[in-house]
Formats: C-alpha cells, structure tokens, sequence
C-alpha cells in the first residue's frame, strides 16, 4: 500500500510541471502567432503611407518596429488575463499546477518581466530612437555631404528628450505612491492593497510613471483623433464617394470659368492699360488656382482609370454594411464607457483613490461578453485584437482627416504612398501613444475583466432555517472574484496593477474618459452633416508642389 499511495504521489508531482507547462505553452504560443501577425501588419501598413520619392530605410524600419511594440504590448494583455485566469477550475478551486502560491507567483513575474521588457522599449524609441531619427533628417542636406554635421545636430536635439526622460524616472522614482486619507476606510484599505500589491520596488515605480504619463498624452491623441475617426470612418463608408464623371465635369467647368477670368485681366495688359495691385494679385491667385484645377484634372483621370476604384464601386453594398457596423460598433464602445464611468461616480472610492471601483456594479455588455468569451481561449483575444486594431484604424481615419497639428499649426498632412519620412515618424509616434492609452480604455470598457479575468472563488455563508429548533446550516458558493475575495483566492493581473500604481493618474484618465465622449457627439454631429467626400480626396491641395506633391504645410 505504501509503494501504491508513493507512486501515486510521484505521478501527482509529474503531473503538475506538465499542466503548467501545456498552460503556459497555450499562452504565449498564442502570442507568438499575433506577434507574427502584428510585424506583417506594420509593414504593410507603413508601406502604403510611405512616399515613393522621399522614402528613407532608417525612417521605415522605425516607424514599423515602433508601431509593432506598442501593438505587442497590447497583445500581452489577453496573455495577463488568460494566465490568471486558468489558475483556477470553473468551480472556484485552484488547479493543481497552481496550487503552490510560489507557482503562481512565477507565473506572473513572467508576465511582468514582459512587461517590464516592451516597457523599456518603447521608451528608448520615444525619447532617445525616434527622436534622433526625426531631427537626422530634419537636418538633412541637399547635397548630403557631411553626415557628421548631421549627426551631432541630430544628437543634440535629442539630448532634450533624454533629460525629459531621466527627469520623469527619477520622479517616478521619489514620489509618493499612497493617496490622500478617505473617510471610507475599507475603501481605502482595498487600495491600498492594489497599491502595494505589485511591491514597492522603485525601478517598477520608475517605469510605472514614465509609462503613466506617456499614456496622459496618448490619452490626448484618443480625445482629438480616435474619437473624431470613431464617427468619421463609419460614415464615410456609408456615404460612398461622389461620381468622378461629375467632379471631372464640375472641375473641367471650373478650369474654362478660371481661364476665362485670367483671359480679361491680360485684355487689360493688352489694350495698353496697367493693372493695379489688386488685379495682379488676383491674377496670381487665379494662375494658382488653375495649376490646382490642372492637377485635380489629371488625378480625377487617373483614378477613372483605377482599377481598385472600380472594384470599390462594385463593392459599395459590402462598404456600406461595414459602415453600418463600425457604427454600431462605436455605439457599443460609446455606451459601455458611458455606463463604466457612470458606475465610478456612484460607486467608486472617489478622487482621492482615482475612482477606483473593484468589479462592476451596473451591467456593461463589453465586460459580460468579454467574460464570457474568456473560457473558450482565444475567442476573448480576438475580440481584444479587434477592439485594438479598431482603435488603431479609427484613429488613422481621423489623423489622415485632420492632419498632424501642433495647436491651430497643421505640420503634416498623411496621405498614401506621399507621407514625408518625418511625417512617417510623426504618426507612429502618434499611434504608439494611442495604442498605450488603449490598455486603459479597454480597462475602463471592461474593469471586471481586465482586473480578474474569469476566476471564481469559494465562499461560506451561513443558511438560515425557519424552524428556531434547527441550527443554521453552511454552505459554500461560487463567486466571481471581486476585491471583497480573501487575497489568497484572487490574483490580480499585472497589467492592472502596473497601469494603476499612480492613483493621481488614474483620476486624469476618468476625466478624459467624459472628454472622450464628448468629442465623439461633436464629431459624429460633424460628420453626419459633412457631404460625399472626393474620390481623391487629399490628394490635391493648394500648397503642394505640380512635381514633387511635398507633404509638408509652409
């Protein structure tokens, strides 16, 4: 019997090592086949916006590894979520792989060294890489002859990001991490815990901050540029584009009236009488008009020859039912952020613990459906993956209709196969602030499931009986994790807890939450009374040049 029950231990013990690893397998190898997935898109992606006569390798390269950290890193959220979750059985109980709290620990310092990893990352692109990329060939020649020149004026310009950077950890690094005293102390105490739950290592709190305030400026970029896109793509697709047989008459039509005006400014000339100011600087303004009207014409007869917009027309059926679900879908996301923030006002801890809230309190469909879709790996990292890329895409919509602006100064505008190397860096820069926001909003559109993802915990309540002769009995139920769980029974998610260290970073992105939703009624209203936009729309302005079409405003 002896031998017997040691065998069976010794089975026990093999067996735990192997689950764990065909859990962690499951995981990342998932992951990998995204990453594969994310490099392809980058390149894709960059590739169409490039120029073709000002292309840079360095500045590609970049542009498309800087895009792809930053959708990495939103890819390692599902894997935080999927491996706290499958600790435990459906039933509350913790599996056997995970029933040593020094197991479970490992498993999520894995986690944490990668985000520790992809963290660092992109702080070394956006302060220091991106930067010296940028400024190198800002600084660029004609003749190109003295790359030394240019690469010290390059560095030089960079050193200000480096500062920037190194003043940001050192704060991060003495700063406080507990909020002001609250009334409500339990309150408090849970968050607290949240608080110092991740340890008080200040190399994480550090980078903790560093990432926290580059996210504030991503959250800028989701306010101006995602929200807009979120109503801007949808219904551009719904409305279509109009005929390019009617613009190239409208514009044939507006090149005879031009010429016909520029025709009786030089009879003038002619009979002999001299033109006074405001005739010749209508005049210039007429020739340049006509250059623009010359190049529309020339583009409107390149596009009816398209075969990619031919094939559109004969789409438009499919384009519009893909507009009529990226707007139901921006109403989901719409809705669902209202009713989390809604649910932080009246139930969270308030603003002195970054409104805080441990579960959800009213029901938010994003969070029910994540939650239920978590079990059936990887049905919820899809979704995330699509959510993420509709982020992105609905972002670039917004960028490419609104350009690069620096306060009321457009700098670039974005456009495909003509985007200046500098423009290039500019929008992934862009983009990469976004995608870091876009870890929170997901928080913020599913806290239940960013925070805990499916686990369950055991609980012992007391029955009462209606006979007073009768002792009460106990029983044990199942609940989904809350912070009202013992903190043995749920594990938090790295993810969370990295991106909530700062509770005075968390009150910020609240606020900008409403922004949010503020800035999606103006653009959808914006939008709605907008008409059919250009078949080349964008690709002629008044400020591009007939031979290099210079996708810089001076």
């Amino acid at each position: 019997m002896a031998s017997v029950s040691c065998v069976a231990g010794s089975e026990a013990v093999m067996a735990t090592p192997v689950a764990l690893l065909s859990e962690s397998v499951l995981g990342w190898s998932i992951f990998t086949v995204v990453l594969l997935v994310i490099l392809a898109f980058c390149w894709v992606y960059i590739r169409k916006y490039q120029s073709r006569q000002e292309s840079e390798v360095i500045s590609t390269i970049t542009a498309i590894c800087a895009l792809a950290i930053a959708l990495i890193t939103s890819a390692l959220l599902p894997v935080d979520i999927f491996l706290v979750s499958f600790m435990k059985y459906p039933n509350g109980t913790y599996k056997d792989w995970a029933a040593n709290n020094e197991t479970r620990q490992q498993i999520e310092n894995t986690v944490l060294y990668g985000y520790y990893t992809l963290y660092s990352i992109i702080l070394f692109c956006v302060f220091l890489w991106i930067p010296f990329v940028y400024f190198y060939y800002e600084e660029k020649d004609e003749d190109n002859s003295n790359k030394c020149l240019q690469v010290k004026n390059a560095l030089k310009y960079t050193i200000g990001f480096v500062i920037v950077c190194s003043a940001l950890l050192l704060i991060g690094t003495f700063v406080p991490l507990e909020s002001p005293p609250n009334q409500n102390s339990t309150q408090w105490e849970k968050v607290q815990y949240l608080f110092e739950e991740l340890g008080s290592s200040h190399g994480l709190a550090a980078l903790s901050f560093s990432i926290s305030s580059l996210t504030l400026i991503g959250m800028l970029a989701v306010i101006t540029y995602t929200a807009y896109g979120m109503s801007v793509l949808p219904l551009n697709l719904i409305k279509g584009t109009r005929s390019i047989l009617y613009e190239r008459l409208e514009n044939t039509e507006d090149m005879e009236e031009v010429e016909h005006q520029i025709d009786k400014l030089k009879a003038k000339c002619a009979d002999g009488r001299p033109l006074s100011m405001r005739d010749r600087r209508n005049l210039q303004d007429l020739e340049a008009k006509l250059q623009v009207l010359h190049r529309r014409g020339r583009h409107l007869e390149i596009a009816e020859r398209n075969c990619c917009n031919k094939v559109g027309s004969a789409l438009r059926p499919m384009k519009i039912l893909l507009g009529a679900f990226f707007i139901l879908v921006a109403l989901l996301f719409f809705v669902t952020l209202f009713i989390s923030n809604l649910d932080k006002a009246l139930h969270s801890a308030g603003i002195s613990t970054g409104f805080i809230i441990f579960g959800t309190n009213l029901t938010n469909p994003l969070n029910e459906l994540l939650l239920a879709l978590q079990p059936v790996f990887p049905l919820d990292y899809v979704l995330i993956t699509i959510i993420t890329m509709y982020f992105v895409f609905t972002s670039m919509a917004g960028i490419r209709n609104m350009g690069i602006w620096f306060f009321w100064i457009r700098l670039y505008k974005i456009r495909p196969q003509r985007t200046r190397p500098q423009a290039l860096l500019f929008l992934c820069m862009i983009l990469l602030l976004i995608v870091l926001h876009t870890s929170y909003m997901i928080y913020s559109l599913a806290p239940q499931y960013v925070m805990y993802g499916s686990q369950k915990y055991l609980l012992q309540t007391q029955l009462s009986t209606a006979d007073p002769s009768q002792s009460n009995h106990s029983a044990t139920i199942t609940k989904i994790c809350d912070a009202d769980a013992p903190e043995d029974q749920c594990t938090v998610t790295r993810s969370y807890l990295f991106l909530h260290k700062f509770w005075f970073f968390s009150t910020i992105y609240y606020f900008g939450n409403w922004a949010f939703l503020v800035v999606f009624l103006i653009g959808l209203v914006v939008s709605c009374c907008k008409g059919k936009k250009s078949v080349i729309e964008g690709e002629v302005d008044a400020d591009d040049s007939d031979v290099s079409d210079d996708e810089y405003v001076h």
